[in-house]
């Protein structure tokens, strides 16, 4: 099982790790423009969480639908909901990144931007909700190939787009020969053309694969809508809520300057690249676990999660000793400004160890989903920020400042992976007290 869960996450870790490498590749390039264009990125981090929360909601409920109805040998219901699914998700997609471009304005007033840092964000904004959409259908496709139990494509893909915007981001930001580059908006611009690539690439393959169906789609959207938004509304709330975090720690992080806005982003951008394996996982579980469930297979999914569990402890915990005695050489590494390098050491040195069970709770939200629970799911992920994390990083900038506020949410993050556990094993105990009672009553 160990080989298994290796194989499977493994190529979604390095996808995941060239994808999320988009955006620190391009907080390290802005980084080498000044505090100013560093801040301006920065404060697009938590709306950056709204878009993903809602595309990963809906990745998860394609792959749980798709995948169910795989493990069930419904093969063409599952090629008409992989038709029905990724233009209907692809089109509200769309429809959100217009209006999060109309809304910039209140959004980033009640986000506490300083006047003078508006104008960048403005230029930057534009082409990066443009790219955001290509991105979103790129993750589309990568959870329709998961659905199919392939995950090796997907990550190719992903690292594939990475290396497109490592080299372009030089050339767009800060120019070539006569070109003298569009300076922060110059990184949207390359992230854009690098994702429009990939989406020629990946658009074809679905329908080769015979995986797409044009006939009786209007009958099965119909008897699966339903049960696409019981999957996907609790999936992408439970996924909005840490979008909902995002804005409030920045509105929080906002009060202590603009210095500490730019170091929150450079270390927000680098969690989620350290925390690279937990992601592959909650990626290359799902569409396992929802075989499982499909074929009543209980056993083998308590193994896995149990294997998922200690592989995640121990990985992220060892990771985050070793990156955290390490913080200094790589703030210096990733911020060009004295002030914002002394901050995201502090950071780095409080946070990095808490991975380890902020982890495990990613890992219990995704599973959730993926076994029938989507209301626990968001239980634990509301437990999670607003019981735990938010108050712990309130308190904590409120006693301490700076440095309080990262021992807050490294706090946090502890609790939050704790509950989640808890929460885990006592639905898992409930299920099998009912499937005890009606073994008995048969």
């Amino acid at each position: 099982m160990f080989r298994t869960l290796w194989h499977q996450t493994l190529p979604m870790a390095m996808g995941v790790a060239a994808l999320l490498g988009f955006n620190l590749i391009d907080s390290i390039f802005i980084a080498r423009l000044g505090t100013r264009p560093l801040a301006a990125q920065s404060f697009t981090f938590p709306v950056a969480t709204v878009i993903i929360g809602v595309q990963v909601g809906f990745g998860i409920a394609i792959a749980a639908l798709i995948s169910r109805a795989l493990g069930g040998e419904e093969e063409e219901r599952a090629r008409r909901l992989s038709t029905l699914l990724l233009f209907g998700c692809s089109a509200f997609m769309l429809g959100l990144m217009v209006l999060l471009y109309l809304l910039a304005p209140v959004i980033f007033t009640l986000l506490g931007a300083d006047r003078d840092l508006l104008p960048l964000i403005y230029g930057y904004w534009g082409p990066w909700l443009m790219a955001s959409w290509l991105g979103a259908l790129l993750y589309l496709g990568y959870s329709l190939f998961r659905a199919h139990g392939e995950t090796r494509l997907p990550g190719r893909m992903m690292v594939l787009t990475s290396l497109l915007n490592l080299g372009l981001d030089p050339i767009f930001i800060f120019g070539l020969g006569d070109f003298g580059g569009w300076g922060l908006p110059g990184a949207a611009w390359a992230t854009l053309l690098s994702f429009f690539i990939g989406v020629l690439i990946l658009g074809r393959l679905p329908a080769r694969r015979g995986w797409l169906s044009t006939t009786g789609l209007r009958e099965e959207a119909r008897v699966s809508t339903r049960r696409f938004l019981g999957i996907a509304l609790p999936a992408m709330t439970s996924q909005l809520l840490p979008a909902v975090s995002a804005l409030v720690a920045t509105a929080v992080v906002a009060r202590l300057g603009s210095t500490a806005v730019a170091a929150w982003g450079l270390a927000a951008r680098l969690e989620t690249f350290v925390i690279l394996v937990v992601l592959g996982m909650t990626m290359s579980l799902p569409p396992w676990l929802g075989r499982c469930y499909g074929a009543g297979h209980w056993g083998e999914i308590r193994q896995l999660m149990n294997l998922a569990a200690r592989v995640v402890v121990i990985w992220q915990l060892l990771l985050g000793i070793v990156l955290a005695l390490l913080a200094a050489p790589l703030a210096s590494l990733l911020a060009g400004n004295d002030e914002v390098r002394e901050l995201l050491t502090t950071l780095l040195r409080f946070l990095l160890p808490s991975y380890a069970l902020l982890g495990i709770c990613m890992l219990i939200v995704s599973a959730c989903n993926a076994l029938g629970w989507p209301r626990r799911a968001v239980m634990v992920s509301f437990m999670r920020l607003f019981v735990c994390y938010l108050p712990c990083l309130i308190l904590g900038s409120w006693l301490g400042g700076f440095a309080g506020l990262a021992a807050g949410a490294a706090t946090g993050n502890l609790l939050a992976g704790a509950l989640a556990w808890w929460s885990y094993r006592r639905a898992l105990g409930e299920r099998g007290k009912r499937a005890g009672v009606h073994a008995g009553t048969a």
